[in-house]
């Protein structure tokens, strides 16, 4: 028996009222946090033990990049430099020129559509998209709870990654976190959409990033948008579902939306077969 604030309560009663206590849920359905920077730790986590393999493997040149990040079409590197845009298989590269052949998603390289968005080679990139996604992390999993912010990221890495496949360069590798990230401030558009909040201060984020995406060179403008109109997707189907039965309507629209890329990233693999 334990004590208890009157009398006693005997262990198998109180594992029972446990049960049956209602958990702290969040406003959208998901367990609310006790630690609601902890994804977003495991996320930055991930992506700076990638960075250090990266560097530990001469950087740029690692082969983790060949292999992490993003290829529409797989090429053949030349020995001296650059790459045969008409030698398309790893076969023909090997025994024609003797180049080393770096794989695409249309070889087969489906990886590369989520592990190209915890790739990164230069130090400014990953930690601007590290700040970004420390400050935004939190909030969002404080809304939404952790599962449903994981599927956010997730998924807009995804986002970002099918649009690259489809409107960037074929032969251009396309690597880091900015997808994701862009698509956390279009959750955080929506949820501020949602609760009528004011939406100034998060529509001026978007703002400047998308100037910068469009100023600077060698930035994906793709990625970006891609990763942007996923996460909008994405907490869109979150925050709107009813709430009767509100687990399956987003557990169901998550899954289409996750068909869904895959499915456009099947048939941007076919266009190349």
């Amino acid at each position: 028996m334990r004590d208890a604030s009157v009398g006693f309560h005997c262990p198998s009663c109180v594992a029972e009222g446990a049960r049956e206590t209602r958990q702290a849920r969040t406003a959208y359905g998901g367990d609310r946090s006790g630690n609601p920077a902890l994804t977003s730790m495991v996320l930055v986590g991930a992506n700076v033990l990638v960075f250090l393999g990266i560097l530990a493997g001469g950087g740029a040149g690692s082969t983790l990049v060949d292999r992490f990040a993003l290829l529409t079409q797989g090429r053949c590197e030349a020995l001296r430099g650059g790459f045969y845009p008409n030698i398309g298989s790893q076969d023909v590269c090997s025994a024609a020129v003797a180049g080393d052949w770096t794989p695409g998603v249309a070889d087969g390289a489906l990886w590369q559509v989520l592990t190209s968005a915890f790739t990164h080679v230069e130090i400014w990139h990953i930690g601007f998209n590290m700040l970004a996604l420390w400050f935004l992390g939190p909030q969002l999993e404080l809304a939404l709870g952790r599962l449903r912010f994981l599927a956010l990221y997730l998924l807009s890495a995804i986002a970002g990654s099918t649009m690259v496949l489809w409107f960037a360069n074929p032969f251009t590798q396309t690597l880091g976190a900015s997808g994701a990230v862009f698509g956390l401030m279009g959750a955080l558009l929506v949820l501020a959409v949602k609760v009528g909040g004011n939406v100034s201060q998060i529509g001026g984020w978007l703002l400047i990033n998308a100037v910068l995406t469009f100023t600077f060179p060698n930035i994906s403008w793709q990625g970006h948008l891609g990763g942007f109109l996923g996460g909008v997707l994405v907490a869109a189907v979150i925050v709107y579902s009813p709430r009767q039965r509100r687990g399956t309507w987003q557990l169901v629209g998550l899954i289409s939306v996750g068909l869904l890329l895959l499915a456009a990233i099947a048939a941007r693999a076919l266009t190349f077969s």
